[in-house]
Order: C-alpha cells, then sequence, then structure tokens
C-alpha cells in the first residue's frame, strides 16, 4: 500500500483547545520554527519510506494554523534535504495563482528534483486570502455564496485547461471567459504573438490529485482525468463517492483497477493505550474542530441515531472515533479502523495526517514511526515507495 503524510504547516501551539481561534497571532519566529520542523519531519518520512509528503497552501495567516504560502517552493527545499522522499501540494489554491506561473514553478521543480514533485490543486476555503490574491471563494463566512462558487469554479477550471495546455504542447493559446492567453495584439519585433511556449515544460506526465466534496466536483475529478482525494467523511457518504469516481471512468472507457486513482486522508494520533491516545491528541482534536466548525469541515458527520449534524458542527474525539473518521487510540485500534478502510473501500493509498495542534516536534515523528513500524505490520501491509521516474535531478 501506498502510505503518505500530511502537514497543516501549523505552528507549535503548546494551549491548543485552550484559547478561541479568533484570539491567536503567532509571530514570524514561530513560523520559521515551523518550517524547521516540516524539514524534521521530511527527513524522518524519508528515513521510514514514506512515499510522498503533502505540504498545505494557506496565506495571511497569523492564528499560526498553516503558514506555508508557497509548496512547491519549500517542497523543493525539502527535497534537497531528503533523498527519495516525494514532496506533493495538498492543494495548490489555483485561484489564487496566475495559472501559467504556476505551470512554470512546478515544472522547474520537478525537473530540479527529478520528478520528485507531486501536484495536488483546489480551490481554496478562505475569503480572506481570496479576495486579496485577486478571487473570490464561498465559504461559512460568506453563506456559502452561490454566486462566489460559481465564479471561483469558473476560474479553476480554466486555470486547469491552461495548464495542461501548457504543460503538453510546443505551442499553445487559450481563450475563455476568465483567461486569454496570449492577450491580443501583443507586438513582437514587427509582427503579433499569436501563442506561447511554457519554458520548461516538465519531461514526464504529471499526475494531478484534487479533493473531492460537493457534487460538482464528484463528477469533474474524473472526467477532467485528475486522481481523487477524499477527507473527513463518514463511511456511507465515502463509499458512495469512492464508487462514483470508478463508475464515471467505466462510463468514459477508461476504466480503474480497485482502489486506484484514489487516496484516504486519515486524521491519525496513537499509542500505547487508547487512554493515552485520547489524553494527548484532544486539545490538538479541540483545536482543529473550534477552527474548521464554521467552515463546515465536519458536516460530513452524523449523530449517534444517525441524524445529520448542522454544518457548523464542531466533532468530539468520541464522535471522530465513533465513525471512525479520525483514528485517535490504541495501535490496536488503529489497527482495526484502517483495516475497515481497506476493506471497504478496497484501499491502495492512504495519506495520514499526523497534524494535531499541540503536539512537540518529537511526538510528531514518534507517530510517523508507530504507524510505520508497528500499525502497519500488524494490519499485514508494509509502507511501500514507488521507484523514482528515470529521470535526471540537476546538481
Amino acid at each position: 500500500m501506498r502510505v503518505d503524510s500530511n502537514f497543516f504547516c501549523t505552528v507549535q501551539m503548546p494551549d491548543a483547545g485552550k484559547v478561541a481561534p479568533t484570539e491567536r497571532r503567532y509571530d514570524n519566529r514561530a513560523v520559521v520554527e515551523c518550517y524547521e520542523n516540516l524539514v524534521a519531519y521530511a527527513k524522518a518520512g524519508d528515513a521510514l519510506g514514506y512515499d510522498t509528503m503533502w505540504l498545505t497552501e494557506h496565506h495571511f495567516q497569523h492564528e499560526g494554523y498553516e503558514v506555508l504560502p508557497n509548496l512547491v517552493l519549500f517542497g523543493l527545499h525539502c527535497a534537497n534535504q531528503t533523498r527519495s522522499l516525494r514532496m506533493g501540494q495538498m492543494f495548490n489554491v489555483v485561484p489564487q495563482w496566475h495559472p501559467l506561473r504556476l505551470a512554470e514553478d512546478f515544472a522547474i521543480a520537478d525537473i530540479a528534483t527529478g520528478g520528485r514533485m507531486e501536484f495536488g490543486v483546489g480551490r481554496g476555503t478562505v475569503p480572506r486570502e481570496a479576495w486579496t490574491l485577486g478571487t473570490v471563494v464561498a465559504s461559512g463566512d460568506n453563506a456559502m455564496s452561490a454566486e462566489h462558487d460559481r465564479i471561483n469554479r469558473e476560474q479553476f477550471e480554466e486555470s486547469m485547461e491552461v495548464i495542461k495546455l501548457a504543460w503538453y504542447n510546443e505551442r499553445f493559446s487559450y481563450r475563455g471567459k476568465h483567461f486569454v492567453y496570449p492577450p491580443d495584439e501583443i507586438p513582437d519585433r514587427g509582427s503579433y504573438v499569436h501563442d506561447l511556449t511554457l519554458i520548461p515544460r516538465p519531461l514526464r506526465t504529471i499526475d494531478i490529485h484534487q479533493p473531492v466534496t460537493s457534487p460538482e466536483t464528484i463528477e469533474y475529478v474524473p472526467r477532467a482525468g485528475h486522481k481523487a482525494v477524499y477527507w473527513l467523511q463518514n463511511a456511507e457518504s465515502q463509499k458512495r463517492k469512492w464508487d462514483r469516481y470508478a463508475e464515471i471512468r467505466e462510463e468514459m472507457g477508461q476504466p480503474v483497477a480497485p482502489g486506484a486513482d484514489r487516496c484516504l486522508v486519515l486524521n491519525i494520533h496513537v499509542a500505547r493505550t487508547r487512554e493515552e491516545a485520547v489524553r494527548r491528541a484532544t486539545p490538538g482534536h479541540q483545536e482543529f474542530s473550534n477552527f474548521l466548525g464554521p467552515y463546515g469541515r465536519f458536516s460530513s458527520y452524523r449523530h449517534a441515531d444517525g441524524s445529520k449534524v448542522p454544518f457548523d458542527f464542531r466533532p468530539t474525539v468520541e464522535d471522530s472515533t465513533r465513525e471512525k473518521i479520525q483514528i485517535i487510540g490504541s495501535i490496536d485500534d488503529a489497527v482495526d479502523m484502517l483495516g475497515f478502510w481497506r476493506d471497504l473501500l478496497d484501499l491502495r493509498h492512504v495519506c495520514f495526517f499526523f497534524e494535531y495542534p499541540g503536539l512537540t516536534r518529537d511526538e510528531m515523528i514518534e507517530q510517523m514511526h508507530l504507524v510505520a513500524e508497528e500499525v502497519f505490520p500488524r494490519l499485514g501491509e508494509t509502507v511501500e515507495r514507488r521507484p523514482l521516474p528515470a529521470l535526471s535531478p540537476l546538481h
């Protein structure tokens, strides 16, 4: 099974779960310490055989939750500190980028690392950064505006068309509702520019990973040829979305093997006993419930009686473990929950989210060891890393 790791890129937070998210503010020193920790996690993941370390893009997050604005740039740095670990973006917030700059930046990083970059894309969630960086987004802060969602989706889908055109064609041009490349009537040494050539282009076909949540995205991702990423879903919802991906690929005449082209992200914290895991993970779990609840990140949860939760639901550890949406418990508990998801989905690609706020660097690395060295062997699985492409990195 392919096993990855995912980090939100959050500062050290010793008072996790005890302070309202809106009251947090961290200085630049704490941000830099977060980057130092991420390099340590990359080195640990490399040594333990994890395939890919995925990082998270956000901007202007003075609260300290997600403080890495450029995943390609920092991923290139981490790749230079490791030997075989791939570095992924979960996710580049595409509407906040110029699509051609994103295409260029990723291509040159992938070339420089010998094909060790993984490309992930998303539409964004945070109005503070979306408005500031030239787009809009629907969120719990603006009542999930249908108009903002429409504009954001249009910009995202056009951007993806542009990126793929630019990557795989010697010459390209594009005329859409939001983007026109090249712009009309650009003079160039006595003539006009009618097409462009991206410099550089990738040396290989790039897999594109995208989160799947809304009904529109469920249909778009397989039709666009992207790989699907799922997070924080109850079992019924997850199974339905997982199977729908395969159904669409079958309808397109591009069938996928069981479990292929889909990834499940699971928050995890394990310890020698269930009680110890709950004690250590509860502050960080509470912190994320407070931080992400208003954005509807836990709306897939169900009450104990099976009824739907409100949009801004804030789960307890008991809620998360009862539904197996997050794994917090003993090594045996983790084996049982992972076995459940493996059997339900024929799971071939799992990505573990280790970064509960409040954990120290040493505690985070300990989690990576426990999962790789104790959980997976008891599951009868091994942590497998794919061979690197036959590309020569630059030195």
